[in-house]
């Protein structure tokens, strides 16, 4: 029995919607499922612009609305209002995609989907406890494609700007959980990031986490002259926010610390 193809299924579950509100954040993901959701349904793309989204991120959104005729909104995500995402405890996530996805429903009363892949239900998720509260249907998970699968969809359609893209959760994640974090936090991270990478662009995985004592710049598979370099970059940035810069140290999943922080 022939096998069918990773994009065959995704194509067989999005027919079975007549439209879609998806919500892009300008990841791999979700980008990707836009894209392939317009070759068969109504699609609105829905993205938050907000302090914890990287600026790349809704840069990135526009361009390919303009340049592929995408029906995109962007939305206010407002979810800095929100004491309990502010006070950054172990399900920040929940509050936030509640918020996003409250938002989404205010503007269309079409079917919301989202970009969650199969990977996502081995990670701790809070936002997919929200998804489920909002009835936010996730086509890549029901068609049983991970990510891998998920960026050669991508690579083979010839977007190579999203199909190479890190991964990249939202900025709120760089700060330690427990500290509340601010725009001007979120702010600096995304600078600083975005600048690491511009000097270094074959690291694959950059953070700049907010920890109680200062900041740490985290690098994937850096050399040593790459960890002296990039840190007396990212020290003088730091210096320069007033804040203590507390050395390089290898790149390691948010989630764990969330988690194992409690």
């Amino acid at each position: 029995m022939t096998k069918t193809r990773p994009l065959t299924r995704v194509r067989e579950i999005l027919s079975g919607y007549e439209r879609l509100a998806i919500a892009v954040s300008g990841g791999v993901d979700s980008m990707t499922l836009a894209h392939i959701a317009h070759d068969v349904v109504d699609v609105r793309v829905l993205h938050a612009v907000s302090p914890a989204v990287p600026l790349g991120a809704t840069a990135r959104v526009a361009e390919h609305g303009q340049r592929f005729g995408w029906n995109v909104t962007m939305i206010e995500a407002r979810e800095f209002e929100d004491p309990r995402y502010l006070s950054n405890t172990v399900n920040r996530c929940f509050f936030c995609k509640s918020n996003l996805y409250s938002r989404i429903a205010a503007v269309t009363d079409w079917q919301i989907a989202s970009g969650a892949n199969l990977d996502d239900l081995s990670d701790y998720r809070p936002g997919l406890l929200a998804a489920k509260d909002h009835s936010v249907v996730h086509p890549f998970v029901e068609a049983g494609i991970g990510k891998t699968e998920l960026c050669r969809m991508a690579s083979e359609r010839g977007l190579a700007d999203i199909a190479d893209l890190p991964a990249q959760p939202c900025l709120a994640s760089r700060v330690y959980t427990g500290i509340p974090g601010t725009a001007v936090d979120l702010e600096f991270i995304d600078s600083v990031e975005a600048e690491i990478r511009n000097l270094a662009p074959t690291i694959s995985d950059v953070r700049c986490r907010i920890l109680e004592g200062g900041v740490v710049l985290e690098l994937a598979e850096a050399s040593e002259k790459q960890r002296e370099e990039l840190g007396q970059v990212a020290g003088e940035r730091t210096a320069v926010a007033g804040r203590v810069f507390l050395g390089v140290r290898p790149y390691s999943r948010g989630s764990a610390f969330e988690l194992t922080s409690h």
